[in-house]
């Protein structure tokens, strides 16, 4: 297992192992985004764009594992 910017990346992660950290990152940048609109906090601005940021990452990711597992079934 390898960290990435604090997320846990496994050399191999499934297409679901993806998705709970993607679900995990989206909860992150909305609690932060919520904090910045809200209250105009802007280190929670600077936390939601990091947050965007690492969901993309993830994205990539999960569109490259989800079609090795289509090929192999």
């Amino acid at each position: 297992m390898v960290l990435m910017n604090g997320i846990k990346k496994e050399t191999f992660m499934t297409s679901q192992e993806l998705f709970t950290q993607m679900q995990e990152q989206w909860t992150e940048f909305s609690e932060n985004h919520e904090k910045f609109v809200d209250k105009g906090n802007r280190a929670a601005a600077t936390r939601a764009r990091k947050a965007v940021g690492e969901l993309k990452k993830l994205v990539t990711e999960y569109r490259k594992q989800s079609v090795t597992e289509s090929k192999k079934g």
